[in-house]
C-alpha cells in the first residue's frame, strides 16, 4: 500500500508542484483547498504525514495544527508546514504551535523529498509497527 499525504494548500502552483514531486515518488496524494477542508480530509483518508500551509482560507494552518494535535486519533501524523514566511524566530514559532517540521517556500525540488521522508521513518526505539512517525 502506497503512502498517502495530505496537502492542505490553497495557492495552486504550490500545490501541483508539491503533488507533481510526491507523485513522481510514488506517494498517494490527496488534497485540501483550505483548513476545514484539511481537518474533514485528515479524519476520512488518515495519511501517514500532512503537509499544511499556515495562511489559508476558513481555517488557517496554525489552528489545523491545534485540531489535528488534540485528536487522539490524528495526533501521530507527522504534520509538516509549508510557509513563505521564513523570518528569524518563524520556524521556531511554527514547531511550538505543534507542527514536527518546516518547509520555506518557494519549495526547493532538489531536498523537498529527502527531508520529508526524514519524518516517514519510524521513531528511535519503535519498530515502526504501531505508525509513529519520526
Amino acid at each position: 500500500m502506497a503512502i498517502r499525504i495530505l496537502i492542505a494548500e490553497d495557492h495552486a502552483d504550490s500545490l501541483e508542484l508539491m503533488r507533481y514531486l510526491l507523485q513522481a515518488h510514488g506517494y498517494e496524494v490527496v488534497t485540501a483547498a483550505d483548513g476545514e477542508v484539511a481537518l474533514l480530509m485528515a479524519r476520512q483518508e488518515q495519511p501517514d504525514l500532512i503537509l499544511c500551509d499556515l495562511r489559508m482560507p476558513k481555517v488557517n494552518g496554525y489552528e489545523v495544527a491545534a485540531q489535528l494535535k488534540r485528536d487522539e486519533a490524528l495526533r501521530h501524523i507527522p504534520l509538516i508546514a509549508v510557509t513563505a514566511f521564513s523570518m528569524l524566530g518563524d520556524r521556531e514559532k511554527v514547531l511550538a504551535a505543534g507542527f514536527d517540521g518546516y518547509f520555506s517556500k518557494p519549495i526547493d525540488v532538489d531536498n523537498f523529498i529527502a527531508v520529508l521522508e526524514r519524518h516517514l521513518l519510524p521513531a528511535p526505539g519503535t519498530d515502526g509497527a504501531d505508525g509513529e512517525g519520526g
